[in-house]
């Protein structure tokens, strides 16, 4: 194998597949891609969940293929100023030259490499990315971290069919607070979808939706969802198992309401939350009319109190809460003011932006 490729061009793959080469791995030839040179040029990596397949662009002097360390040859060509020649020898090395500069890698050979999975026939419906990128920043700092509770290290797309149209609901929660956007977007499907897509894979596609993308052919099936954009396509494993029902979680009878300036609210809670005990993040507010005040104690340190004004007509009320759920879902949020629907201190609490209900956010009290 022998290629002549653009610096630019290599590096854009490479940045492509950074965050699925594994970096620590009990399989060695998962920190590696493949580079297949035939008629057309493809770069696959996997960590056996998550596959991306590529096409790179470069001049095909000889045919051939190898398995490549994957950060390595990125640090490489970070480095270098000139367009790339990769060249495979013997015991598959790859030399790699540019200008005056030489280095040799140490690389696999592709019988190593996993076979990728044999998927089935899947539905396809296309997204707008800037639609689908919102939907998935507003969803996944809610989601679980290696949770036991397996179903809850991912998001939820749910897909349900309109008359003309397909509703989506992107849901994340991991048990203590949740969050939810719905959109309605062009297309048809056959019949209502639950799929949990991997917080790892949600998070490559966020990444891969940049500025330049319009649209991405989203398939899917009962184990796979693949996303095409370009000249890319990113396949996840779906998790398997029922996700809890977030319907129920979402209170419809809160009957106390504040609205409070989202900035001046942010700042407020960042400053009083410092003060907060580690780990708990325990902050209270003392709601009443027109006035907030927000309180955080540390036996061990001290004490931290901020008031703000706020639109709030309703009984006195004392509620506690982790701060870092309440600033999370509040920095995910749009336009100029959050609402609270509250009930007591011992229901959960729901956000919304004051002008747009289609996102909402349910954070569970604390006892303090």
């Amino acid at each position: 194998m022998k290629l002549k490729v653009e610096r630019d061009e290599i590096q854009r793959v490479l940045q492509n597949i950074q965050g699925i080469v594994e970096k620590k791995t009990t399989m060695p030839v998962l920190s590696h891609f493949l580079l297949k040179a035939d008629k057309a040029i493809s770069v696959i990596a996997t960590d056996l969940d998550i596959t991306i397949i590529s096409s790179l662009k470069a001049d095909i002097i000889e045919k051939g293929s190898l398995c490549i360390p994957a950060r390595k040859l990125f640090e490489i060509t970070k480095e270098l100023e000139d367009s790339v020649l990769l060249e495979s020898q013997e015991n598959n090395w790859l030399r790699v030259s540019s200008g005056k500069s030489t280095f040799k890698l140490m690389g696999l050979p592709e019988a190593e490499y996993p076979a990728m999975p044999e998927v089935s026939q899947a539905e396809n419906i296309i997204l707008n990315a800037k639609t689908l990128k919102d939907m998935i920043e507003k969803t996944i700092y809610a989601t679980g971290d290696n949770d036991l509770r397996y179903t809850l290290n991912g998001i939820l797309m749910h897909f349900i069919p309109k008359k003309k149209a397909v509703e989506l609901k992107v849901v994340g929660t991991d048990g203590h607070r949740l969050s939810l956007i719905s959109k309605e977007i062009e297309g048809k499907l056959s019949e209502e979808k639950k799929l949990i897509l991997p917080k790892k894979a949600a998070v490559e596609i966020s990444r891969l939706l940049g500025e330049n993308v319009v649209n991405i052919t989203v398939g899917l099936n009962k184990n796979h969802m693949f996303f095409t954009l370009e000249d890319l396509t990113l396949t996840s494993r779906l998790i398997e198992g029922t996700y809890p029902n977030y319907d129920q979680v979402i209170p419809k009878g809160n009957e106390k309401k504040m609205t409070a300036d989202k900035v001046i609210f942010l700042k407020a809670i960042k400053r009083t939350s410092i003060m907060s005990r580690e780990g708990t993040n325990a902050i209270r507010f003392d709601i009443e009319p027109g006035k907030l005040t927000m309180i955080s104690i540390n036996p061990d340190l001290g004490e931290a109190r901020e008031e703000i004004s706020v639109q709030y007509k309703g009984d006195p009320l004392s509620i506690g809460f982790n701060a870092r759920y309440v600033m999370d879902a509040a920095k995910a949020m749009g336009g100029e003011a959050i609402r609270f629907d509250l009930q007591d201190s011992l229901s959960p609490t729901l956000m919304q932006e004051a002008e747009d209900n289609d996102y909402s956010c349910v954070v569970m009290p604390m006892r303090i």
